[in-house]
C-alpha cells in the first residue's frame, strides 16, 4: 500500500468516525421537553414522533454507510478496479467508449446496491411516519426517467471530459471547465421547462387571494414575477417546501401543494419573500459563481493527477487511463472537498439568515415568517435541538430555533 492509498484509506475512516461521533452527539441532544415557543405547533405526541424519526433515520444511516464502506473496501482490496478494467479493455473499443462502459458499470452496480436502502427509506421509514405518498408505479417510473436522463444528458458530457483529457494535452482541464460551465448554465434554462416537469406537475397558481397577495408583494420589492407555480409535491411526500429555480424569463418560484394546504396567506407570502430574498441578495448568482470556480479548481488539480502513477498503484491498476484517473482522483480529493463543503454550508447558513431577515423586513410581518418556519418544522418532523457539531458538518440551513431567534432579534418581536 503506497502513500496515496494510505491517505485515501485514512480519509474514509476519519470521515466515518467523525460522522459517527456527530450522530451520537446529535442523538444525545434528544430530550422529552419541548423547546419553549413551539407549543403552538407541537404537542407532546408529535414532538416525541419527531425525535423517534431522528433516531430511526440516524440508525438506518449507520447501516447504509457501513455497508457502502465495506463494499468499497472489499472491491478495492480484492483488486476489483483492475479486474473490471482488464475485462472492459478486452472489448477493444477506443479509450472514450471504454471509459464510458467502465464508469457506467460502476455506477450501475452502486445503484443496484443502493436500491434496497432507497426502497426501505421510502416505503418503510417514510411510510411509518406518515410522509410517503409515493406509489410503486411512481417510484419505478422516477427511476427509469432518472436513468434515461443520466444517459441522454450525462453521457455526452462525460464523453467530452474523457475526450479532452485524452486528446487535448495540457489545456484539457481548461476545455473541460468551459464545457461543464456552459453545460451547467444551459441546464439552468432548460431544467425548469423541460426536465422538472418530467417528474412533477407544475400548475400556474390560480387567481385569488393568495396570488394577489404574492403579486402585490413582488411589486412592492420590484421583483418581476410571472412564473408562479404550484407543484404536486403530495404525489411523493407529505413534506412541504418552496423553491426558486432558473434565470431570466425561465426563472420560476414553485410552491408545494402541501405547503399551501398547511399555511395561511400571510405565511405563504413570507415564505415567498424568503425565496425572493435569495434572488435580491444575489445568493443564487454567488452560489453559481462559487460552483464554477470550484469546478475549475477540481479540473486544474485533476490535470496533475490524471497521469500520476502513484494514484493508479494505490488501486492496483496495471494500466493508466483517464476514466480510472477521474474516479481515483475523486476519492483523493475528498478531504479537500470535505472542508470546502463545510465552508459552503457555513456560507449557505449565513444566506438563509439574510433571506429570513429580508422576508421579515420587506413584508413588515415577522410573525408570519416565524409562524411559517415553526409549522414547517412540525410538519417535516425537523430536529429542533441538533448538536452544534452536527450542524457544523451537515446543515445548509440554520437550526429552526436559531432562525426564529434571529428574526425576533432583528424585528424586536
Amino acid at each position: 500500500m503506497n502513500f496515496i492509498a494510505v491517505i485515501i484509506l485514512l480519509t474514509l475512516i476519519i470521515n466515518f468516525i467523525l460522522d459517527l461521533a456527530a450522530d451520537i452527539l446529535n442523538l444525545g441532544m434528544v430530550k422529552n421537553e419541548l423547546p419553549k415557543g413551539f407549543e403552538d405547533v407541537y404537542d407532546t405526541k408529535r414532538y416525541a414522533q419527531s425525535q423517534e424519526y431522528l433516531k430511526v433515520n440516524t440508525r438506518f444511516g449507520w447501516i447504509s454507510t457501513v455497508f457502502d464502506l465495506i463494499v468499497l473496501l472489499i472491491f478495492w482490496f480484492a483488486k476489483g478496479f483492475p479486474i473490471l478494467d482488464n475485462w472492459v479493455r478486452s472489448f477493444g473499443f477506443g479509450p472514450v467508449l471504454t471509459g464510458l462502459i467502465y464508469m457506467g458499470i460502476l455506477v450501475l452496480c452502486k445503484s443496484i446496491l443502493d436500491l434496497p436502502f432507497g426502497i426501505y427509506s421510502t416505503f418503510v421509514i417514510e411510510e411509518r411516519f406518515g410522509f410517503n405518498k409515493t406509489t410503486w408505479k411512481t417510484y419505478v417510473t422516477d427511476m427509469i426517467k432518472g436513468i434515461a436522463l443520466s444517459i441522454i444528458i450525462g453521457t455526452p458530457l462525460l464523453a467530452a471530459v474523457l475526450a479532452f483529457f485524452e486528446y487535448a494535452g495540457d489545456s484539457a482541464w481548461l476545455y473541460c471547465w468551459i464545457a461543464v460551465t456552459l453545460f451547467s448554465l444551459i441546464l439552468q434554462f432548460i431544467a425548469p421547462t423541460w426536465i422538472m416537469p418530467l417528474f412533477n406537475k407544475f400548475t400556474p397558481l390560480e387567481e385569488g387571494e393568495l396570488r394577489n397577495a404574492i403579486m402585490d408583494y413582488a411589486r412592492s420589492v420590484n421583483f418581476p414575477l410571472a412564473n408562479l407555480f404550484v407543484m404536486d409535491g403530495s404525489k411523493r411526500s407529505g413534506k412541504s417546501n418552496a423553491f426558486f429555480t432558473g434565470f431570466g424569463k425561465n426563472k420560476r418560484i414553485a410552491l408545494f401543494d402541501t405547503l399551501i394546504e398547511k399555511h395561511t396567506v400571510s405565511e405563504l407570502v413570507a415564505v415567498l419573500a424568503h425565496e425572493i430574498g435569495h434572488y435580491k441578495k444575489k445568493h443564487i448568482l454567488q452560489t453559481m459563481i462559487a460552483g464554477i470556480i470550484h469546478m475549475g479548481v477540481i479540473f486544474y488539480l485533476l490535470s496533475f493527477f490524471i497521469s500520476y502513477q502513484g494514484l493508479f498503484d494505490a488501486f492496483y491498476m496495471e494500466n493508466m487511463s483517464v476514466y480510472a484517473g477521474l474516479i481515483f482522483f475523486g476519492m483523493l480529493f475528498s478531504p479537500i472537498d470535505f472542508f470546502l463543503g463545510i465552508l459552503m454550508q457555513m456560507w449557505s447558513r449565513k444566506n438563509e439568515y439574510e433571506a429570513d431577515r429580508f422576508s421579515a423586513e420587506t413584508t413588515k410581518d415577522p410573525e408570519s415568517m416565524i409562524s411559517a418556519l415553526k409549522k414547517l418544522a412540525a410538519g417535516n418532523l425537523s430536529n429542533l435541538v441538533p448538536h452544534p457539531l452536527y450542524v457544523f458538518l451537515h446543515y445548509s440551513h440554520p437550526p429552526m430555533i436559531e432562525r426564529v431567534r434571529a428574526i425576533k432579534e432583528t424585528a424586536k418581536v
